[in-house]
Parts: C-alpha cells; structure tokens; sequence
C-alpha cells in the first residue's frame, strides 16, 4: 500500500512511518522545507513538498496515495479545514484515511487531584474546555465513513518511549528553572499512557483491518505526575515539590500547566483490543522505566546549563 503521513518528521510520526516501512508499505511524508525533505529521505521515505496550511498544495498528493495517516500538529480550526480538504479529495474512492487525535479531549481538569472517571472509545463524556472543538474534527472524519471513505480516529493517551515524551521533557525543565521535579497541587492526576512503538503497531492495524467511521483509543497503563517526578527526583539527587497555578505558570507556561498538568484523563481501548487485536507488548508496560532514559537529561543540560557544565 502506497501511505502519505502528514506530520512524518515528528515524534509519532517518525515511529508510524518507520513501522508501516517495516510492514513492507510505501511512505510519502510531506516536507515543508529543504530540511524536512533531507530528514526524510535519510529515513527512507520519499519526501511530498507541501503544507496543510496551503491546502491547494495537498489536495493533488491525494491522488498519488492509497491511505493518508494524519499525524500533523495543527491549531484546532486549520486542522478541520486541512482534514476535511483531504477527505473531500478522497470522497467515493475508498481509500483509507486515519485522524490523530488525542484523549487531551476527554480530559478534567483537578488541578493535581485523581478522577476516578475513565473512558472507552464511545463512552459518553464532556469535552474539555480547552480543546473540545476537536470533537468536531473527530465527528466530521468519522462522517465521511458514510460518503466512501474508510476513515477512523485514533485517540492516543500519553505517548512516551525512546527518549521523545514531552511531559517527561517538561518535569526536566522544571528541575533547570527551580532546582526540584514541580508538580501541581497533589500531582495524583494523570494521563493514560502507551509507548510509541505500540502506538505505531496500532496504527497499522487500523490501516490493515480496522472498521470505517470507528474510534480507536491506544492504552497500556497509567502513572500519576507525583509518582513520575518523585523517580526522576531518585534519578538525578534532587528534591520534589508542589507547586500551585500560578507557580506551574510561571515554570512552564498556561498551556502546559492546564492542559498537561492540570488535568486527569484516563481511558481505555476495548475497541482496538477486540476489532484490531491489539495488546501492548509485555516489555514496553512501565513509564518509570522511561523518566531515567539519559536523552532527558542530556537536554536539560544542553537547554539549561552554562557549556562548561554540560556532558
């Protein structure tokens, strides 16, 4: 199968490309700049010049695919219009079309405490404040389910694994900036999480055998932030703390202290376990394996520290 992913040069979807490469498919990834292009190709994948804000541009690369996996990051309203371009291209032709989304959507905000609510792929929920307008992109992809395209949403929880996971970065940099591994309030709120390469095997099961207009969400267990920083605090000899709104604020920035730090969200997959049958692999369970993976800490120095101290 010839796959154009959207977004191949970024965390997730260097892992997709490379997964569904090892699946004996054909990758296009799009490039926006020279770079871009140079950084795929060396990964094997033929680079596509265009750019999902110019829709004009992404449109004719429809015709040259068999599927599109949708993994670029995007604000919310130019993601539905770039989703819907390239679905309206793919109308009638049966051709395969995967969104990402994010359980972000389905997310309470606790300001650090647990919820003890936790959502499977079509359990009902209250979009969050935040970013809800994402439902409607997920709403919009599912449709066209019903105007011959064989589109599906993915919903990953945390991603982690390799070195790449943002969040863990983000518990690093508050060690740069205060000297202890901030969390806020009682740091007992969490994200659902899964490691890359099993979220990359998910998606190649969709591809292969998943059901138009479904839902899939991508779970392999769950660690509260407390927990995450109290073991990178073991790892590096340094103190945790809780820290309040305003304090998270100012160590990262409102978004991150909202949307990753001030909010619970748990999930489950059902769906992707008994329509795709998908498990995580056994090795690949546990997040407190990845806060102590050295690329974290090799980047807070190079971030942070004067040169005479980094190594």
């Amino acid at each position: 199968m010839k796959l154009l992913v959207c977004g191949a040069t970024g965390y997730l979807g260097s892992h997709v490309a490379a997964a569904a490469r090892a699946r004996g498919h054909e990758v296009l990834g799009m490039a926006r700049s020279v770079s871009s292009a140079a950084k795929l190709r060396a990964a094997g994948i033929e680079p596509a010049s265009g750019d999902l804000i110019d829709l004009s541009s992404i449109v004719p690369l429809i015709d040259r695919v068999d599927a599109v996996i949708f993994i670029a990051q995007l604000m919310l309203e130019e993601e539905f219009a770039a989703a819907n371009a390239v679905l309206s291209r793919m109308e009638g032709t049966g051709k395969t079309f995967i969104f990402t989304s994010g359980t972000g959507l389905i997310s309470q905000r606790t300001d650090g405490d647990w919820s003890e609510d936790s959502f499977a792929e079509d359990d009902p929920f209250v979009p969050s404040k935040y970013i809800g307008a994402r439902l409607d992109t997920e709403l919009m992809v599912r449709g066209f389910a019903e105007r011959g395209v064989r589109a599906m949403v993915v919903r990953p929880p945390l991603m982690w694994g390799n070195g790449g996971c943002r969040t863990i970065e983000h518990l690093y940099s508050s060690v740069a900036r205060t000297g202890a591994v901030c969390y806020l309030g009682a740091g007992l709120n969490l994200y659902s999480n899964v490691h890359v390469d099993d979220l990359a095997d998910l998606f190649m099961l969709a591809l292969e055998k998943g059901v138009s207009g479904a839902l899939y969400h991508c779970v392999s267990g769950e660690e509260n932030y407390r927990s995450m920083a109290e073991a990178i605090g073991r790892h590096l000899g340094v103190p945790t703390r809780s820290v309040s709104l305003s304090e998270a604020i100012e160590i990262w920035d409102k978004f991150t202290a909202l949307i990753a730090f001030g909010v619970c969200s748990r999930s489950r997959s059902p769906r992707a376990r008994r329509e795709l049958g998908w498990t995580p692999s056994p090795d690949r369970l546990d997040i407190l394996t990845e806060v102590v993976n050295p690329a974290y800490r090799e980047r807070m120095n190079q971030a942070w520290c004067p040169p005479s101290a980094s190594a």
